[in-house]
């Protein structure tokens, strides 16, 4: 991976991991992504895990919860806010398991406000609407 991608120092492993997520067309699981990786010497699911939690912090992937698997993050320098915690919504297709991100400035900004009126400290806000893409609908 080129450091023009990122201005994270990144690990091998955390190199690999990542390059996987980027060439994905759908979200992987960590199990997955240790299965693509073993050919390149990966051999225990904490080895992803640690990887993965990392690439987490710097921004650079993100963790889907309703379908436990990790994406690329679209908007690595970050679209929201600057934060890598910021608010990022994801439409996620039931029937073909495409992503499709969204990361918006005022988004974050109202949700940061009505957090911080609300007294509650978030750490970290992610959206995920599940549905059909306009492919799976028109079908």
């Amino acid at each position: 991976m080129s450091t023009d991608t990122t201005p994270h120092d990144l690990t091998r492993n955390q190199s690999l991991v990542f390059d996987v997520l980027e060439g994905a067309e759908v979200p992987l699981s960590a199990y997955t992504i240790l299965d693509q990786l073993r050919d390149q010497g990966l051999r225990a699911p904490l080895q992803v895990y640690r990887a993965l939690d990392k690439l987490v912090a710097f921004g650079l992937v993100h963790r889907l919860e309703s379908v436990n698997a990790f994406v690329a993050c679209n908007h690595p320098s970050g679209a929201a806010g600057g934060d890598p915690h910021g608010a990022v919504a994801f439409a996620i297709c039931e029937n073909c398991d495409s992503v499709a991100e969204f990361a918006e400035q005022d988004v974050a900004e109202r949700l940061r406000g009505w957090a911080k009126a609300e007294g509650f400290e978030p750490h970290s806000t992610v959206i995920e609407l599940r549905g059909l893409c306009e492919v799976c609908a028109a079908a």
